[in-house]
């Protein structure tokens, strides 16, 4: 298996983020939206994210947000990359696309998943994140059957979300897809939503490059 691109989602607090940094994970992850429990909050300020190491993509995670938001607070905190976590349309990442932004567009996925669905959005994303299909929008902490992703083939890389952990992340190395690109890790590294147990995130990520 190719070296697998690390992400780390839901960060929100200035020393937890300077932690994290310093693993120099690929991605970093901070949730725009209001309903989750990892969502920045009112009092998140550019500054905090000063010590975010520059070769690290910050990327800002939006759920059915209006397109204007998403432009203008992206603008804000200086983010190239935008997760869009919703029912957001192809011709709505689209536009996002064509100002320069680059997206990974996330599906929540179950045993009954049709990759199908994807097919519209195709060329006008440039990353897809699989997560596990719940009522709410990620951050479940729940796995879906991964087996399932042996039948993606779309041209265009993805992520793996949803529910993964240090007891479960070996087992990745089965999924044989070429398009497999990278990890998403969340809930089952924290402390609390938000709040990243660094030491257990050390641990995956050797993890995850050795295998």
């Amino acid at each position: 298996m190719k070296h697998l691109k690390i992400k780390v989602c839901g960060m929100k607090y200035p020393d937890n983020i300077n932690s994290l940094s310093a693993l120099k994970p690929n991605y970093m992850g901070f949730i725009f939206y209001p309903p989750s429990k990892r969502f920045v909050g009112p009092d998140f300020q550019k500054s905090d994210l000063n010590g975010v190491d520059k070769e690290i993509d910050k990327t800002a995670v939006f759920v059915n947000a209006q397109l204007q938001e998403i432009i203008e607070f992206s603008n804000i905190y200086g983010f190239k990359t935008l997760q869009l976590h919703g029912d957001e349309s192809p011709e709505f990442c689209k536009e996002l696309r064509i100002l320069g932004f680059i997206i990974i567009k996330a599906f929540g996925v179950d045993d009954d998943f049709d990759f199908k669905v994807l097919e519209p959005y195709v060329d006008k994303v440039d990353f897809f994140l699989f997560d596990t299909k719940t009522e709410h929008h990620g951050g479940s902490g729940k796995t879906f059957g991964w087996d399932i992703l042996n039948k993606y083939n779309f041209e265009k890389p993805f992520f793996l979300s949803g529910g993964l952990s240090l007891e479960n992340l070996s087992a990745i190395k089965e999924i044989e897809n070429p398009y497999f690109y990278g990890v998403d890790l969340n809930s089952k590294f924290e402390f609390e939503p938000g709040s990243k147990n660094i030491e257990k995130l050390s641990s995956a990520f050797e993890l995850i490059k050795n295998i």
